[in-house]
Parts: structure tokens; sequence; C-alpha cells
């Protein structure tokens, strides 16, 4: 289960202030239907992380335990300090799929934004370091929708009241942790300890 949840979390954390959660906040205002762009954020972000973690499943298969828990640890290192630095929506990069409706604007707009987003490399990650790839997609997709469905539902009651500076920090604490944690591992995985 430690395969669902860990993923969940660290997700949901990292999603705060993420453009993606700028980009489910400016649909919102736009379309002002919820559900089709809930189910637009469903289906980008499993088709999105499904192909994230099959590549960290794959990955994982190239290294020794220890070289990857040590590939890991820098990894979730890099992730912790990037997830500290603000995200910013470029407004064009959703303005001309405005035409297609609420549900295939979601699903262009997210999948897109996904690509080389911090949540999909902590995808890849977790997938390489966790047995059932599929719990994590699932984790991670629960994630993204833990900190992206308020945000769709309550729209900017929900971004004005949120901390994100603290959230942000509790966020890159988590994958910090992750990078001691798997650091830890790789070491003793080699016999330093």
């Amino acid at each position: 289960m430690e395969s669902l949840f860990v993923p969940t979390l660290i997700v949901a954390l990292a999603e705060i202030g993420d453009k993606t959660q700028l980009l489910a906040l400016l649909l919102a205002a736009r379309f002002r239907q919820p559900w089709p762009i809930v189910w637009g954020i469903v289906v980008a972000t499993l088709a999105n992380h499904f192909a994230a973690g099959a590549v960290g499943n794959w990955v994982a298969g190239f290294f020794s335990p220890a070289a990857l828990s040590a590939i890991l640890a820098a990894a979730f290192a890099a992730v912790a300090i990037w997830t500290l630095i603000p995200d910013k929506l470029d407004a064009d990069e959703e303005s001309g799929l405005k035409r297609y409706g609420p549900f295939l604007t979601t699903l262009i707009a997210f999948f897109l934004a996904e690509m080389g987003d911090k949540t999909q490399v902590a995808t890849v990650m977790l997938a390489a370091q966790y047995p059932h790839f599929v719990l994590v997609v699932i984790g991670t997709t629960l994630g993204m929708l833990i900190a992206n469905v308020p945000v769709v539902l309550a729209g900017n009651f929900a971004a004005d009241r949120l901390p994100l500076g603290l959230i942000r920090r509790i966020a890159a604490a988590g994958f910090a942790a992750l990078a001691v944690y798997t650091g830890y591992q790789a070491m003793r995985l080699a016999g330093w300890l």
C-alpha cells in the first residue's frame, strides 16, 4: 500500500501552486463547468502518469538496487529544490484550445502541461522506487485530483486562501525526506552501512 499512499501524498503536496493547478483555476474561471474539467484532469493525468510510470518501471531494471537508490536520492533532492520555485502559467498555452469545450480543452492542456513537470518527473522516480507501478500511477493521479479538484470546484475562493509558501515547503520537505531515505538505502545496499 506504500506504493499508493506515498505517491498520493507527495504529488498532492507538490501540485500545490504548480502550473497545472493554475491551469485548473484558469479553466474553471473560463468555462464555469467543473465536472467536464475534472474528468479532463483525470483522463489527462492517467495517460501522462501511466507513460511516466512505465518509463520509471522500465528504467529501474537497468540499475543495481544500490545505483538506483543513489540516482533516486539525487533526483528526489533535485525535485525538493524544484518544488520551492513557484510556477507561473503562460495563458497562451490554453487560449487557442478554448474552442474545443471544457473536457477536451482540459484533456489536451493538462496532458501537455504535465510534460516535463515536477509531478511527471516524480511519477517516473516513484515508479522506479516502488514495485507496483500501477499503484504509483493511481496514487499520483489521486494526488493530482486532491490538489486540483478543490481548485476547480471552489475557483478563486480556494486560490486566495491556501498558504502556498507553507505547502510548497512541506512538499519540498517530503521530497527531501525521500532523498535521505533513498540515500540511506543506497548506502546500505552498497555495503557502506
